[in-house]
């Protein structure tokens, strides 16, 4: 493979930018860093401005951008999804993450499953929440690495120590800044998002003939696919696209690293004008996936279409602007990496260790304790990616979504009710995990999309997370509705402004 030496050196210069920006990072709306409230959450004092970058940085990841364009190059339309489950999330944000917000500041709550034991008082709800988001998180990482590994590819660079070197240094600004140091680098890096889709909008069009011959080029190699595919979706897919829409747009509100940005904002004001002025995103993210296609007009023809991007700009583009463009997808992986180890790193010290360890921890021991536990969770995912195939990271992303879909019940419907029993949502958490779970293998991992057979003669294709939270609701109100009839109390609500100050958890 030809070493792009032009491309390595912008590409080089804009890692050392943001390396820069990380560690700086620490000295930014400067606070004490020893407390999880400043390391994990930046003292929660994020505005419109950065919160918006903060929280797109969370959506919109390396792998996005890679798997994206990948899908349509290789799915067809199907690939669009992305696009209206990223439309169904902004009214829901609008209507939850406020609400949200306000209960976990006023308690000091830092992580979801924190307001859950507050909410329902349920030790072991909480611990399994906690439990969900950290094995759900953990291939997520592992995604961002394999972005890397993408991008180092096309520049012709062998070897694993790039990827290694990547994230030593991630490590560090990680470990000193807190979410100071993504929350920085996440401004820099989606300035060079725009500044790619831009120039991408612009040159690819005129040099592959505009995009009508874009998409009739990319209709004709869609045809001879094995299943073949369309640019248009066919109406044997329109459920399975829907559900697979719903669920991703019921989940990505209940990832960790999203939680953390959330709640990281200095008010729900903040909140809801993100929710407003976050669909600008949408709009990139339409564009990126449309590189899909260009590829196919352009002659690209690969099995691994986690290259094609890469591909696309290193053929298209001088190098100097390759090298800045693969850069942008590079840095789109650090912050989203960032964030996602914080987030674990706060659960399983506040949620996991916290709840098992006999005495409060101080602030200090916290925050100890969550700088340690990134780091592990960082380079637990680097040994991952390096020690087995990537394919492996992908079917436990497939899991990680049904999985974390299946928080819907506490926290969302938790937000707004106290109904359920602790006790029962526990219950419908493991019956949706076991149901999600199952469907998946099913399918050997290698799809989510599981036929559902009703009667006889009907079989529908659903994202498995749809019919697991089903299942997860049905139980956790039966067994609601058994406990009232027994006469079970429930637990205390740490919540309401009524519930005394010193028993608060």
């Amino acid at each position: 493979m030809t070493i792009h030496a032009v491309s390595i050196t912008v590409f080089v210069l804009c890692f050392l930018l943001v390396t820069l920006a990380g560690f700086l990072a620490a000295r930014w709306k400067r606070a004490d860093l020893h407390s999880l409230e400043e390391w994990g959450l930046a003292g929660r004092r994020f505005g419109t401005v950065v919160t918006w970058f903060l929280i797109g940085g969370d959506f919109y990841t390396a792998y996005t951008i890679i798997a994206v364009p990948a899908a349509l190059y290789g799915a067809g339309a199907y690939g669009f999804f992305a696009i209206p489950y990223c439309i169904l999330l902004y009214p829901y944000m609008m209507l939850v993450l406020p609400r949200l917000w306000k209960v976990c500041h006023r308690h000091g709550y830092v992580t979801l499953a924190d307001f859950v034991r507050g909410r329902f008082g349920s030790r072991w709800l909480a611990m399994a929440i906690a439990v969900t988001g950290i094995l759900a998180t953990m291939p997520y990482i592992a995604l961002q690495l394999i972005g890397i590994q993408e991008v180092i590819a096309a520049l012709g660079i062998h070897g694993e120590w790039p990827l290694i070197a990547a994230f030593v240094i991630l490590a560090a600004y990680t470990y000193t800044s807190g979410l100071r140091a993504p929350a920085a680098i996440a401004i820099v890096k989606d300035i060079m998002l725009y500044l790619m889709v831009l120039a991408a909008l612009f040159v690819l069009p005129a040099r592959l003939g505009g995009y009508g011959h874009i998409f009739h080029a990319a209709a004709g190699a869609l045809a001879l696919h094995k299943p073949p595919a369309s640019i248009i979706l066919p109406p044997s897919q329109y459920f399975s696209y829907s559900t697979l829409a719903i669920g991703s747009a019921i989940a990505i509100v209940l990832y960790p690293h999203t939680a953390t940005g959330v709640l990281s904002a200095s008010s729900g004001k903040v909140l809801r004008r993100n929710a407003a002025l976050l669909p600008a995103y949408n709009l990139l993210l339409t564009l990126i996936a449309l590189l899909g296609f260009a590829a196919l007009a352009a002659g690209i023809r690969t099995t691994d279409t986690s290259s094609v991007v890469p591909t696309l700009f290193t053929r298209f583009f001088p190098e100097w602007f390759s090298g800045f463009c693969l850069a942008a997808i590079g840095i789109g992986a650090l912050v989203p990496a960032a964030i996602m180890s914080i987030a674990s790193a706060n659960l399983f010290t506040r949620n996991l260790y916290g709840e098992l360890h006999r005495g409060r921890m101080t602030p200090q021991q916290e925050a100890s304790q969550a700088k340690i536990v990134s780091l592990v969770v960082k380079f637990g995912a680097l040994i991952f990616v390096l020690g087995v195939k990537s394919q492996y990271a992908i079917e436990l992303q497939l899991l990680g979504g049904i999985w974390i879909a299946q928080l819907f019940p506490a926290v969302v419907l938790g937000i707004y009710t106290r109904w359920f029993h602790g006790r029962a949502l526990l219950c419908g958490w493991a019956a949706g995990m076991l149901t999600g779970t199952g469907m998946a293998l099913a399918r050997d991992l290698k799809s989510s999309i599981f036929p559902l057979h009703l009667g006889t003669h009907h079989t529908y294709m659903v994202y498995a997370a749809v019919p697991a939270l089903l299942v997860n609701l049905i139980v956790s109100a039966g067994i609601t509705l058994f406990m009232d009839a027994l006469g079970h109390p429930r637990g205390a609500d740490a919540t309401d402004a009524a519930y005394p100050a010193a028993q608060q958890v």
